[in-house]
């Protein structure tokens, strides 16, 4: 039977330590709640870290380990110097405040990325361990952004979704990260990637494209030979489990003393963190209380700041001036008989929390940044008497979801202080109207409904296996081939890209290599480019190679000194064809035209990648309806656009030169874009075709990238020196 294997950083419990014995504690709110329709059907496990046991002897951790497993749970064991440095350190030290567009936050230095790599390898051990087939892995939040490649190395066959509770970040402050490819490969593992908003999933495509120069169309990708889907799936709560504790006496009766007092009730409730925007809802409070001076003893604000990270500086500097600032409000408006703010640093119960939540007139929620929020959904979940005001930073993602709350940019103190007065004003008629609606939207799109529709999404899935890896490439096979003809592309398979392409002259590392190949019995190599023939010539004319330029159009033959073209075919309309590059050129800064010998290259890899993405393929479908009547076609092939005569590239040059090798030659061929494409088509079915960098091809064999590429050929060389030996 089909499970879900639920993974994410912490167990949806708490486990306290006593002596040598462990006391287990469900856990409330969040994830743990969302989850729990997930795990309390179909057998699903949950796999996560149980907390501290470093104190439980032996008995004591069979002891545990035998209640966890009663209760479907699976614990991952981290020593403690891993979970300082990956949860304290890079986890929420690094990735917390990126993803929160707090670069303010971020440390000068941190050297805690390995133990965020070790925690990860720990969680996939555990997966790997009670995986079985038709399982579905749904792996959850910033704490395990490389996982899901990680389990993807070892269970190749596996369903598996990746859900981010928190922002992510826009692409420049993505790259700002050090280790940005390395987390962005850690998600492409998964078949599914989840986000709360459809904002964050545009960042994240943008990212993709900027660091990897990977394209999302719409809501799918191709990555290592596999599909993958990214989308938004906005987190509910268990709407109906609130709305029934509003309703317990106990709730009540504390609702009632709450609102005893003369005072409208404003209510805050966040855990105490730099992104709930706490100092600045106080500096509101002061606006309002400012400038209308007739509330004074007639609001109060409730402010509850639950403790989290107390031995973080940040945090403690935090409470400080949290400390600070209520001070100073009662020192300018308090009185004998009045404060504008009671402020609790402390954990509420949870039936505490939702007399709050019932007692409120206006419910304050403006974070400066937040994932979704869901403390704003469940103070709509409580109120079945529909009333309360909502005011709501536009910075959360409930944002997009709560159309009758107030919706007000936290870093303004004036427009928070004009939403309170407006919603201590607003007529009962209004509040119960946006207040329905609210409700509607809450319990409609519940838990439940979130969690079914990820798993739904992520079952209509195909599991597609990835490429093989480098190590299989059958470089021993070519070895003991009778010949070997070899294959080559240039730029961004033997040289890297740059935005300048004169910077890309062969290095000397790479001119040995090339040399020795030549030089190797019984070993043909060309290296066929889109490069003119000019630039190769100057560069590669003194090895004994076959040189290829402009995909084959012109041709210079291994030991000759003369280019041949292909075909004496001349592009036609060339002026109006180049008038239109330079125009889009023009419009698309650090883009540029090349023009070739019968053919155009409309270069953008010195530009905006998301701008000039949207350029390029607005330029292809232009070329295309300008060239319908003439014999070129348009590619849009890797930062290029090209425009070259119909019928001659790559392939018709592969053609031409394995019909001159004999039966007996194996053929190995390297290239990394759409060009090469056409070369691995036209080769016969036992050549070894091998794909550099990601995107979607038809070789059977894939490298990482040029480095990888040298040494595939490097490995070549030593196997044809071993049987020489």
């Amino acid at each position: 039977m089909s499970r879900v294997l639920i993974v994410s950083n912490r167990l949806p419990i708490h486990v306290r330590v006593h002596g040598t014995r462990a006391d287990v504690q469900v856990s409330v709110g969040g994830v743990a709640t969302g989850l729990a329709s997930v795990h309390a059907n179909g057998g699903a496990l949950w796999i996560g870290w149980p907390g501290e046991t470093d104190e439980l002897d032996d008995e004591g951790r069979a002891e545990l380990a035998r209640e966890l497993a009663s209760r479907r749970l699976v614990g991952v064991d981290l020593p403690a110097r891993v979970v300082k440095g990956f949860y304290e350190g890079y986890a929420n030290g690094v990735l917390w405040p990126l993803f929160h567009s707090m670069l303010e936050s971020l440390p000068l230095t941190n050297d805690d990325y390995e133990q965020y790599v070790e925690a990860n390898r720990r969680f996939a051990d555990a997966i790997v361990a009670h995986w079985q087939p038709g399982d579905r892995i749904w792996i959850h939040d910033y704490q395990l952004i490389l996982l899901p490649a990680l389990v993807r190395e070892r269970l190749p066959h596996a369903r598996i979704g990746f859900f981010l509770h928190i922002p992510f970040p826009a692409s420049p402050l993505w790259r700002v990260l050090p280790e940005r490819e390395e987390l962005l490969r850690g998600l492409l593992g998964a078949d599914l990637i989840g986000f709360h908003t459809h904002d964050y999933v545009r960042h994240f495509a943008a990212a993709l494209l900027n660091v990897l120069g990977v394209e999302v169309a719409v809501d799918s990708l191709r990555w290592r030979g596999r599909e993958l889907c990214i989308g938004a799936f906005p987190m509910g709560i268990d709407a109906k489990a609130y709305s029934h504790l509003a309703e317990e006496t106990s709730v009540r009766e504390e609702t009632q003393r709450l609102r005893s007092g003369p005072e409208a009730l404003l209510v805050g409730i966040d855990r105490l963190d730099y992104t709930k925007g706490i100092p600045r809802r106080l500096l509101a409070l002061q606006e309002l209380l400012d400038r209308h001076a007739d509330l004074r003893g007639m609001i109060r604000l409730i402010q509850v700041a639950v403790p989290s990270r107390t031995t973080v500086q940040v945090y403690r500097a935090m409470r400080q001036t949290i400390d600070e600032l209520v001070g100073r409000l009662h020192g300018m408006f308090a009185t004998a008989s009045w404060v504008p703010v009671n402020y609790l640093h402390r954990a509420l119960s949870s039936r505490e929390v939702v007399a709050l939540y019932r007692a409120a007139d206006v419910m304050l929620v403006t974070p400066i940044r937040d994932g979704m929020n869901l403390v704003a959904k469940e103070f709509v979940a409580t109120r079945n008497d529909e009333d309360g005001v909502l005011v709501l930073s536009e910075f959360a993602g409930a944002a997009g979801e709560l159309s009758g709350a107030l919706l007000v940019n936290p870093f303004d103190p004036r427009a928070v202080s004009d939403a309170c007065h407006r919603a201590l004003s607003m007529p009962r008629e209004e509040r119960r109207e946006r207040m329905r609606a609210m409700r509607e939207r809450v319990f409609k799109s519940d838990a439940e409904h979130w969690a079914r529709t990820f798993l739904e999404k992520l079952g209509e899935q195909a599991v597609a296996v990835e490429a093989r890896l480098p190590t299989e490439v059958p470089i021993a096979e070519l070895a003991r081939a009778p010949a070997r003809l070899l294959l080559l592309d240039y730029d961004g398979t033997l040289m890297p890209f740059d935005v300048d392409p004169m910077r890309t002259e062969p290095d000397e590392e790479l001119r040995a290599l090339l040399a020795r190949l030549a030089a190797a019995r019984d070993t043909e190599v060309h290296v066929v480019s889109g490069r003119p023939a000019i630039e190769l010539e100057r560069w590669l004319a003194d090895l004994d190679l076959g040189l290829h330029a402009e995909h084959g159009l012109w041709t210079r033959p291994r030991g000759e000194t003369t280019w041949t073209m292909a075909r004496g075919l001349q592009l036609l309309h060339r002026g109006s064809i180049e008038r239109l590059l330079h125009d889009f050129a023009e419009r698309t800064p650090g883009a540029r035209v090349e023009k070739k010998s019968v053919g155009y290259a409309w270069h953008w890899r010195g530009s905006d990648p998301d701008f000039g993405f949207r350029q390029a393929n607005e330029l292809r479908l232009v070329l295309q309806a300008l060239c319908s009547n003439l014999p070129v076609e348009v590619l849009l092939g890797n930062r290029v656009v090209e425009i070259r005569p119909h019928g001659e590239n790559k392939g018709t040059l592969a053609t031409r030169l394995v019909s001159a090798a004999s039966h007996a030659t194996r053929i190995l061929a390297l290239g990394d874009d759409r060009t090469d494409e056409d070369l691995f088509a036209a080769l016969p079915q036992d050549a070894v075709r091998v794909h550099v960098g990601p995107g979607d091809t038809v070789a059977q064999w894939r490298v990482d990238d040029w480095r990888a590429a040298r040494r595939l050929l490097a490995k070549l060389l030593d196997e044809l020196d071993a049987r020489v030996d």
